[in-house]
């Protein structure tokens, strides 16, 4: 069924897909759903500035770009590369990834992530680290739809860590999604959004030892279905006190920047504080 979901989506022009997708995500605020219970506190957590009308319009606009993420996921991984760059009109900051040496890709779960990675991969070959499903039969699914031409993944254990490290000494490429939950053998607690939520510490390591760059990447929805602009940022997240923690504060400070331009696309509708708070 998931697949034949996936295929129907896959087939679809883009504007119509997204507004599939959004009215998916009309359901999914009108009818009360969990989504929409995480979004709601996730909201009122990092927006307390907002009046309640603005906190709602809020919530419902990123429940419609959760639809269309949903969506649109058939029509990215179901189509090539190339057909995927053919919907990418604009492209920021290209010359930041123009480097020999070692580069971290931070990308965070904004507007489309997937089509970040595939873009990244037309430029120059790049690893991304992945966290693996319970389930063999979905993660070889998911590695098959993820793991094509120049993308390569590695996953979240040791395994993989040692698999990054060895692309990072090649003065290779590789990507992290450094804004979801590694538990506290893989994380600290670090703020976002004036609040703790347990964090990702693997980039700032590897971006000291290595002595990389890092590059913030991100590809944004475009209005009415007219496809995507993807962007390029060199960003700092290693502190002048040479701290651990620090260097987690910069990098989550440099994702909340990046939410706060267009935080609809955000993904509020995961469980980024489940650390500190109940859901």
């Amino acid at each position: 069924m998931i697949k034949f979901m996936l295929t129907f989506f896959s087939v679809l022009p883009l504007r119509l897909n997204h507004f599939i997708g959004y009215c998916i995500g009309q359901c999914l605020y009108f009818f009360n759903t969990q989504s929409k219970k995480v979004v709601t506190k996730n909201i009122a957590l990092c927006f307390p500035e907002l009046n309640a009308k603005a906190q709602r319009d809020l919530v419902k606009n990123t429940l419609i770009e959760t639809g269309k993420g949903l969506s649109e996921s058939g029509f990215i991984w179901l189509n090539s590369f190339d057909h995927n760059a053919s919907y990418v009109h604009k492209i920021q900051g290209e010359e930041h990834i123009q480097d020999d040496g070692p580069i971290i890709f931070l990308t965070p779960h904004f507007g489309c992530w997937e089509l970040t990675a595939r873009m990244i991969s037309r430029f120059r070959p790049v690893t991304f680290l992945y966290k693996p499903l319970k389930k063999s039969s979905e993660e070889g699914f998911l590695l098959s739809m993820r793991a094509q031409q120049a993308l390569y993944m590695a996953p979240a254990n040791n395994k993989g860590i040692f698999k990054l490290q060895r692309v990072l000494s090649a003065r290779g490429a590789i990507g992290i999604l450094p804004d979801q939950d590694p538990g506290e053998q893989g994380g600290i607690l670090s703020p976002f959004f004036s609040h703790n939520a347990q964090t990702i510490t693997l980039l700032a390591k590897l971006a000291r030892k290595n002595n990389a760059k890092v590059v913030l990447a991100w590809s944004e929805r475009l209005k009415r279905g007219k496809g995507y602009g993807l962007n390029f940022q060199t960003v700092d997240v290693l502190s002048q006190s040479d701290n651990l923690e620090d260097d987690v504060a910069l990098m989550n400070k440099v994702i909340e920047n990046l939410a706060r331009t267009n935080p609809q696309q955000y993904l509020w509708n995961y469980k980024r504080f489940k650390s500190v708070i109940d859901y």
